[in-house]
């Protein structure tokens, strides 16, 4: 007996057709966007080995200018740098600045050079040369906020975060910028076309995004990246940010977390082995194809927290060491090169005093090797991490990267004298070459000694 009402009998069907329907677009949504992920995993051919140096315009030379520093050119060539990241170009908000020229980061328009740097000719000249050098050139780009005087406050309003009285609001006491709201939508193209300007415009090879996850949905950032892409093969995204969910849309995020452990452990406030633990973490958080940036320094934590001195000490080129053969890709900031030995004023001019270059040899020799050993180059195409436990009366570290036959072997003494450093599980010797020194090195179980705060990068 058929109890159900006609309206039952036309309804139900219609239900359960549209509940297809949706679950079905849902799906093709879902594989689409798992298509554009595997597209992402990939990076540029060139990026395999990359380094990256960022370059502080206001301050790399007395005059503050795309071509005064395109001078340097050469030199950082012949150094091994491979790209080059320039801090924010735009011109700079004078509403609520701070200073008297004011934070890079306040943007009072996105698709304009700052006047004190020079020219959109004068950039475009930089980018050519750079090319030319076999570099690559990536802008700082800042999508969480703008300056207060930048167009969109008056024509846009509703492009901005607003405070309970309706006001346009501003992050911490950021009290220099007007801080943009993603939930509107129309943000989002108007943020994309602005990105794609400087490609095609310039020919920049890609972006450093700055606090690229903050109050950003990644949504924005699966839209924008494959659009923007369009515009240029092989183009590269830099997050500064340090969360697994930006892989695989972002090439490479930040390591903010083995900074800060770096300076607690060059502080004497933590053990140098916590370093296994936190690698341990790193690749069970982060998948394989991730690149991953590594850094001593850069523009935050020179103006604000110290310079290499200050925050490393003695032990400044066991860190550097670090940093450029444990894991990723390694940054170097403006004027570390010449032992950059003064905070960089962040709001006034402070240029870098260029003193002697006595460490560019020394990251040229990182460079090189990076280059030329497979097991450092970056994310998926670089080697595994693998800790060396040491014997040793003080803070001693040792670790590898082995990827096939490819092999680095990183020996660090961090105390003020000299260390005997065994390594109890080696149960073989095996033949390395000393990466700075040149000598054939044989290593085994009974180990090595080392002076106070130095380093043994063997290679093979």
């Amino acid at each position: 007996m058929n109890n159900r009402s006609p309206f039952y009998t036309r309804i139900v069907p219609l239900v359960l057709l549209l509940s297809v329907s949706l679950l079905t677009l849902g799906c093709t949504e879902s594989i689409e966007e798992d298509v554009q992920a595997r597209d992402h995993i990939e990076h540029p051919e060139w990026s395999k080995s990359a380094n990256m140096y960022e370059v502080n315009i206001r301050q790399y030379t007395e005059e503050g200018t795309f071509e005064a520093f395109q001078k340097h050119l050469p030199r950082l060539k012949e150094m091994g740098v491979d790209i080059l990241w320039l801090m924010p170009i735009h011109p700079i908000g004078e509403k609520k600045r701070k200073g008297e020229l004011g934070s890079y980061y306040s943007i009072q328009d996105y698709t304009a050079v700052n006047p004190n740097f020079g020219t959109m000719q004068d950039f475009k000249a930089l980018v050519k040369a750079a090319h030319k050098h076999d570099m690559k050139l990536f802008l700082d780009w800042v999508p969480n906020h703008t300056a207060w005087d930048h167009p969109w406050t008056e024509e846009h309003p509703e492009y901005y975060m607003k405070d309970s009285t309706g006001a346009i609001t501003y992050e911490a006491d950021w009290t220099d910028i007007a801080q943009l709201n993603y939930e509107n939508k129309e943000l989002w193209d108007k943020m994309i076309d602005k990105m794609k300007f400087w490609i095609e415009e310039t020919n920049i090879d890609g972006y450093r995004v700055d606090h690229a996850g903050h109050d950003i949905p990644l949504d924005f950032w699966k839209k924008a990246i494959p659009e923007v892409n369009e515009a240029k093969e092989d183009f590269f995204w830099l997050a500064e940010w340090n969360t697994p969910d930006m892989h695989p849309w972002f090439d490479a995020t930040y390591t903010w977390e083995y900074f800060h452990l770096s300076t607690e452990i060059a502080q004497g406030d933590t053990s140098v082995g916590t370093i296994t633990e936190y690698m341990a973490q790193e690749e069970e958080r982060f998948p394989e194809h991730a690149m991953r940036l590594y850094f001593t320094s850069n523009h935050d934590e020179n103006s604000w927290n110290g310079t290499d001195e200050e925050l490393f000490g003695d032990n400044f080129e066991n860190f550097t060491v670090m940093a450029a053969t444990i894991d990723g890709m390694p940054l170097v900031y403006s004027g570390q090169e010449t032992g950059l030995d003064k905070r960089l004023e962040f709001f006034e001019k402070d240029p870098i005093e260029w003193d002697g270059f006595e460490y560019e040899d020394f990251y040229r020799t990182l460079f090189e090797l990076k280059d030329r050993n497979e097991a450092l180059w970056n994310g998926q195409y670089g080697g595994d991490f693998v800790a060396v436990p040491t014997e040793s009366a003080g803070q001693t570290y040792a670790y590898k990267r082995v990827k096939g036959d490819h092999e680095v072997f990183v020996i660090l003494n961090f105390e003020d004298n000299e260390q005997d450093i065994s390594f109890p599980n080696l149960e073989d010797s095996a033949s390395y070459t000393d990466v700075f020194g040149g000598e054939d090195v044989t290593v085994d179980s009974e180990g090595v000694t080392l002076e106070g705060h130095n380093y043994l990068v063997l290679e093979k």
